[in-house]
């Protein structure tokens, strides 16, 4: 092959943001490729990819995939630069005078054939040393890929306490107006609160892409560097995890809401009066008598409890009394006594509320339910 021909097959395999042979190739959808490094570090911020760096088109690309075609291609243009450097005289084997193919992992040195079967050697482990760093950065990139992992969960843990605090701020400001003074404060704490989650979001954020971009730039080392700095690298990464940042509770405190009982309870809901559960909770009785047996249907395992009306406008409130339950449909894993469940079908929101507490829990916000709609309350018994 000429050398021009070489170096055309080279240009091609090229990452244009690092300029360094691909690892983990992707090919987005206008055709152009990238490092998934390059990729993720220079736009792991942005939803949609605007434009692509090389043809400036216009991209949206998600879940993307290794082109596998590509990152043979690159794997195989490594090995041909690795080959012309080990076909160097300097680099010839001094005892035998053959290329040193093999790599021996206990000394961490090169050798031709002959060495790897030597007294000295034959009981280490060898490989080819194309092999040899190959595995090593795969290695590299299963570690990066567990901390991009880390890093989106940061990301989307910053979307959650976002929306989080919108719907708290929302349910402050529909206080009554004589409560001005608390539900200033309960803002402001709700403000504090959220900036102190943030920050601990973003720095953990930094350290994570910091860990990232380090180890890409260890893939990108040539083969022999590679492999004869690895223990020292790796011994680096290392160094580095001990610096991987506690998990940030994003949890904003849900603090109490005067009146808010108040005003759900004007919406507040009665289930089915014809509808007794026993307390065994694996039966119930439809009827006007809850003593009336015949009427007895057994549901083994769990019970369902379908309110009579249907909705398709206005808002609705439902109160469970779950004394000492705690396997309920919805999930909630706290031990409440009373569960509130609030309705508002012109917000298509269904909000979940501590009675005791008089606080929000949760609130799912742009439902996509099809009226009529009809509650029903599960519960299932071990």
């Amino acid at each position: 092959m000429s050398s021009e021909i070489l170096q055309v097959f080279q240009r091609e395999l090229t990452c244009p943001i690092c300029m360094n042979y691909f690892i983990d190739s992707v090919t987005i959808d206008c055709g152009h490729s990238f490092c998934r490094p390059c990729f993720y570090l220079n736009w792991q911020d942005i939803a949609v990819l605007a434009q692509c760096s090389e043809c400036r088109k216009t991209t949206q690309q998600k879940n993307l995939k290794t082109d596998i075609h590509v990152k043979k291609m690159a794997s195989l243009a490594r090995k041909a630069s690795l080959w012309q450097f080990l076909s160097s005289e300097e680099q010839m084997c001094g005892t035998h005078r053959e290329i040193k193919k093999m790599f021996c992992d206990m000394d961490r040195n090169l050798l031709c054939l002959l060495c790897s079967n030597s007294q000295v050697h034959r009981d280490h482990r060898h490989c080819p040393i194309e092999w040899a760093a190959e595995e090593h950065r795969e290695k590299l990139l299963k570690e990066m890929q567990n901390l991009n992992v880390e890093t989106t969960r940061t990301r989307r843990w910053k979307d959650y306490v976002s929306l989080r605090i919108e719907v708290i701020r929302a349910e402050f400001q529909k206080m009554p107006a004589f409560l001005h003074d608390e539900k200033q404060h309960q803002l402001e704490r709700l403000q504090k609160e959220g900036e102190d989650i943030f920050q601990q979001l973003n720095d953990s954020k930094e350290i994570l892409t910091g860990m990232y971009a380090d180890l890409k730039q260890i893939c990108h080392k040539a083969d022999m560097e590679l492999l004869q700095k690895v223990l020292h690298l790796l011994h680096g990464y290392q160094s580095l995890l001990r610096q991987v940042p506690e998990p940030v509770n994003p949890e904003l405190s849900a603090g109490p809401i005067t009146g808010l009982l108040d005003r759900l309870n004007g919406f507040r809901g009665e289930a089915n009066s014809h509808i007794f559960l026993y307390g065994d909770l694996r039966s119930m009785n439809v009827g006007c008598d809850p003593q009336n047996d015949p009427h007895i249907t057994a549901t083994p395992g769990c019970f369902l409890v379908w309110g009579a009306q249907t909705f398709t406008s206005g808002k609705y409130y439902w109160e469970v009394h779950v004394v000492d339950s705690w396997n309920w449909a919805f999930g909630e894993e706290l031990f409440l006594l009373g569960l509130g469940v609030f309705l508002d079908c012109e917000c298509r929101t269904m909000s979940f509320v501590d009675v005791d507490k008089s606080s929000l829990i949760y609130t799912i916000p742009n439902c996509s339910f099809s009226p009529p709609l009809r509650p029903v309350f599960c519960c299932s018994y071990f």
